[in-house]
């Protein structure tokens, strides 16, 4: 397998083109330059478009609640080729050129969405097996990842992650649950145990049930050494995400994703904490 294609940047002006704002029957509203009228709310969202997918304008399919939840394609791409390099690891003569290779694993995105996530894993890795509770999501997600060109290698699943884990079995397990929308960012410190329907730690005991390797996207209020006591005596390290300069989310991977080591590729500032297998 030849070497994965990189995100593509749109130049600046791409992301401020003008809008219109009005009071529309729902409240105040804006309107794209295509016509498409949009809550005030998420005006930031759609300006910084090419930050979640740079093919957007080609069709990606997106809902409010998407717009909240949707992972920077920087971030994504960053995730899911440190994914791909646990096939590398586990190699007698791993790689010298990491960032090139394509990973032999099966990855599980437990909360696809509209698919940013689920689309780089299938970019960078052999299996990628997305679910969402919800079936208009799920369709999205698959849309996107036509756009993308990558539809034929993911396993589109509508269910319950929390119910379907006992029956599942991959590689990697990636988990970004609802953080409660974006009130989350009022908090100093983002409350691990008042997640919307389980807490941090019952997300991840269901995740062990199908693999010992996982990788965590929190909110960047998220105490680190919190998030590493979730999976006692496992290793783990914590990476601050940022994209152009401000930090976005955090992501801890446990186990043997804990040990993988990215190289120079990284678009994320990493490291600021990492515990040990033998610590207690």
């Amino acid at each position: 397998m030849g070497k994965r294609k990189r995100r593509q940047l749109l130049p600046a002006h791409t992301a401020a083109s003008t809008t219109n704002h009005h009071l529309g029957s729902g409240g105040s509203t804006f309107v794209t330059p295509q016509g498409q009228e949009m809550p005030v709310a998420l005006e930031k969202y759609w300006r910084g478009r090419y930050n979640f997918f740079w093919r957007f304008d080609e069709g990606i399919a997106i809902d409010e609640e998407g717009w909240y939840s949707v992972t920077p394609e920087a971030i994504a791409e960053d995730t899911a080729e440190r994914i791909a390099q646990l096939h590398n690891k586990q190699l007698p003569n791993p790689s010298k050129k990491r960032a090139t290779a394509y990973g032999r694993i099966c990855v599980i995105d437990a909360f696809c969405g509209v698919g940013g996530n689920a689309i780089k894993f299938a970019e960078w890795c052999e299996c990628v097996i997305a679910i969402d509770i919800d079936p208009g999501r799920l369709e999205m997600a698959r849309h996107n990842a036509e756009i993308y060109g990558v539809a034929d290698r993911i396993e589109f699943v509508l269910g319950d992650f929390y119910q379907l884990a006992p029956m599942l079995k991959a590689d990697v397990v990636f988990m970004s649950p609802p953080w409660g929308g974006p009130e989350y960012t009022g908090a100093e410190v983002f409350d691990l145990d008042m997640m919307p329907f389980h807490s941090a730690q019952e997300w991840l005991d269901r995740a062990r049930m199908v693999s010992k390797n996982i990788v965590y996207f929190m909110p960047r209020n998220c105490d680190p050494v919190q998030l590493a006591d979730l999976y006692p005596g496992a290793p783990c390290e914590i990476e601050l995400n940022y994209t152009r300069g401000f930090l976005k989310a955090i992501t801890a991977y446990y186990n043997d994703m804990a040990l993988v080591d990215e190289g120079d590729n990284s678009n994320s500032e990493r490291r600021i904490y990492r515990r040990p297998s033998h610590s207690n």
